[in-house]
Formats: structure tokens, C-alpha cells, sequence
């Protein structure tokens, strides 16, 4: 089983014309969902981008000692819009595809520089300061290791998934999706190694203190202030649904009859009352004190008794009777009722803040070169070059 997933975000279809529709579908960013995905959303595209390359080859950013290729990332891309294409019946020249070409590049370029940078943090912290060979013994064991893993785990999955337990057709499947089967065993180990390197440095599961929840719940006291509030029962007659006042008093009084002497208030509500509630027999939820635009309703609801009719109400609008179902007095809202939300929020901000670090610590550890630096903060920006003639030293990166 593999330790991420790779989704995608697409807005909602517009009932515009055709090109309009499909922007809407093709303008996504791919996300991996995990910490890896640290720093936000792709920027908005800047008119002096580089141009997507046409040469597989083409290396598109290093990280550490590993570059990233065209060939690793464009399939992903136009499986990703060919599969939009082919969800919306659409048929679109190269230059309209062109922007969210773009878009899903830039976001797959950027989760695949997290995820090699999360590798190669690992197999530094492995290595320390030892040669180069010892590195690529590590690296060459921890790889082994992973690819059984592959095998033994993420192999087993894709025969599954794709019926086949032959290799050759399912990598031929696999490719009309736009990868391999070599591409998703590297992707696995990267993401294996990156995923060991976030456990030694992000806890899942943060402990929270008793004090750590107090001291939130005292920061954040206003918050947890109510005021009062109040559900009730309501019949109402419109003025100007009737032809004089005197018309919808008597109209208002025969229902208050009604359910004086019957108990049938909800199908009193729904056979005679006018306000936007009769349909639901008249039954008003939760409201708080100083949010009705009735002020008479209001000042009534928050001092009659519990259960009992009010008397004919007249504001603006009508003439009403209520009668109040359950009341809470304004205070605050208990330690012990918040407890639970207040530790998971802590929680989540001690992740977090765990990630933040870990984000630090990888960008001073592993410098990064890529074609669109401004998507990765801290990285260099790199000229388009192939990986047969690209650069062969550091200083040929900056």
C-alpha cells in the first residue's frame, strides 16, 4: 500500500460556453496529501515563465545530487488533461490547453522536488558526513529494500487493481494513464524514504497537556462567551395578506383557540399560519438573543414563561403568537464541553509547526534548482538543459 495519494482539485464546471467550461475544469493544481505539500497553492502564472520543454530528457530541477526529468512529470500532466478532455467530450487546439498544461505541470514538478526532498534529508541523516560511497551504499540498501517493499506490497495492488498478474500488460496499462511500472517504483521509494524521514521528524499523534488546554481556553475565554437563546413556537398572521387589521386579528385569535383548547399547534402552524416556518409546524431552532429583526418577538421570547402562550404580539409585519420550547441563559460555554475541540486544534498547530521545521531544516540541508524557483521557496533557478548534455557541477545550477 502506498503512503500517499495522489489527487486532484477540480472546479466546478460553469454553465458558460464551451472554452469557459473548460478552463473552469483544467485550471487544477495537483495535491499530494500529505505534510510534503507545506508551503500553499501554485502561484498565479507570471507572463516570462519558461516554456514547458518537448525533450523527455530535459531536466527540469535538481534536488541534492538527484534531477527531476520532463519525462517524470509529463505524463502525469497529459493523463491528467486528457482525462478532463475526455470526462467533458471536448476537443481543444494545443495553445487553449496550454495555461493548465502549465498549472499541472508547475504543482507536479512541486510535489515531486517535496517528495526527492524528503528522501534525500533521509539518506543525509543516514549518512552524516561520510563519503561518497558510503552514500550510495546506504542509498543503493535503503533503494533494495524499498523495491522489495514494492513487490511485496504496492505490485500486489496493481495486479488487483488492473486484473492482470502479467508485468508487460500491466505496464502497458499503466502507461495509458499516464506512468510505468518503473515510474511508480520510483515513486515508492521516494515516497517510502520521504515518509521515514517525516516520522523521525513529525509525531502523528503530539501529546497536549491539561495546562496547555486551560491556557487556550483562558486566551480564547470571549470566544467561548453565549449569549442567551431560545427555540420556540410560532403562528402568525400577515397584514398584508388581509384586508384590515381587524381581519387578521380575528384570523389570529381563532388559531390561538385552536391550540389553547386542541394542543395542535404544528397543524395549526401548517394549515393557517403565514410565516416562512408554518411548513414545518411553526417550529423555530436555537436563535440568540439579539438576532431577530422582530424586536417584539424578541423581548417576548426571553421573558415569558417556558410552555406557556404568549399574548397577541403585533410588530410590522403581523400579529404573532409564541410560545417558548427550551431557554439558555447567556454565560459561558464550559472547559469541560471544549476540551476535546481544544486539544485536537492544539494538536494540529504542534503538527503544524513540526512540518514548518522539518520544511527549514530540508531547505538548508538539500539545495534545489528548478525551472520555476518561485513555486519552491528557497530554490534556485535553473536553466532548461537535457540530461545527456545538462550541467555537471554545482556552479553550472545557479
Amino acid at each position: 500500500m502506498s503512503f500517499f495519494q495522489i489527487t486532484s482539485r477540480t472546479q466546478s464546471a460553469s454553465p458558460r460556453p464551451v472554452l469557459r467550461l473548460l478552463s473552469a475544469a483544467l485550471l487544477i493544481s495537483v495535491s499530494i496529501q500529505s505534510p510534503s505539500t507545506l508551503h500553499g497553492q501554485v502561484p498565479a502564472l507570471p507572463v516570462d515563465l519558461a516554456p514547458l520543454p518537448d525533450d523527455p530528457a530535459t531536466v527540469m530541477a535538481v534536488v541534492g545530487q538527484s534531477p527531476i526529468l520532463w519525462g517524470d512529470i509529463q505524463p502525469k500532466v497529459d493523463g491528467r488533461i486528457n482525462q478532463v478532455l475526455e470526462e467533458k467530450n471536448l476537443q481543444l487546439p494545443p495553445e487553449q490547453l496550454a495555461p493548465a498544461r502549465m498549472n499541472l505541470a508547475r504543482g507536479a514538478l512541486t510535489q515531486a522536488i517535496q517528495t526527492k526532498m524528503m528522501s534525500e534529508s533521509f539518506l543525509l541523516e543516514q549518512v552524516g558526513t561520510q563519503a561518497a560511497e558510503k552514500r550510495r551504499e546506504v542509498s543503493e540498501m535503503m533503494t533494495s529494500r524499498a523495491r522489495q517493499m514494492f513487490f511485496e506490497n504496492e505490485l500486489q495492488g496493481l495486479k488487483e487493481k488492473y486484473g492482470t498478474e502479467d508485468l508487460t500488460e500491466l505496464d502497458a496499462k499503466l502507461r495509458e494513464t499516464g506512468t510505468s511500472l518503473r515510474a511508480r517504483q520510483r515513486e515508492f521509494t521516494d515516497m517510502m524514504l520521504g515518509h521515514m524521514y517525516m516520522r523521525s521528524k513529525i509525531e502523528k499523534d503530539p501529546p497536549v497537556t491539561i495546562a496547555e488546554i486551560n491556557a487556550a481556553y483562558q486566551h480564547d475565554l470571549d470566544s467561548y462567551r453565549h449569549k442567551a437563546k431560545a427555540r420556540w413556537e410560532q403562528l402568525s398572521v400577515l397584514f398584508a395578506n388581509h384586508p384590515s387589521r381587524e381581519a387578521a386579528r380575528a384570523l389570529i385569535g381563532e388559531m390561538g383557540r385552536e391550540v389553547w383548547y386542541n394542543e395542535g399547534w404544528k397543524e395549526t402552524a401548517r394549515q393557517k399560519s403565514e410565516e416562512p416556518f408554518a411548513a414545518d409546524g411553526g417550529q423555530h431552532d436555537w436563535t440568540s438573543e439579539g438576532s431577530l429583526a422582530s424586536k417584539p418577538i424578541e423581548q417576548q421570547l426571553f421573558s415569558i414563561p417556558l410552555d406557556k402562550m404568549s399574548e397577541i404580539i403585533e410588530d410590522d409585519q403581523g400579529l404573532h403568537i409564541i410560545r417558548v420550547l427550551e431557554r439558555k441563559e447567556a454565560g459561558v460555554t464550559p472547559l469541560a464541553e471544549v476540551q476535546d475541540d481544544i486539544r485536537e486544534k492544539i494538536k494540529q498547530e504542534k503538527i503544524a509547526a513540526s512540518q514548518a521545521k522539518m520544511m527549514r531544516e530540508m531547505q538548508k540541508q538539500v539545495p534545489v534548482w528548478s525551472m520555476y524557483p518561485e513555486d519552491m521557496p528557497g530554490a534556485k533557478p535553473l536553466r532548461p538543459t537535457s540530461i545527456a548534455t545538462g550541467p555537471t557541477n554545482d556552479a553550472d545550477y545557479r
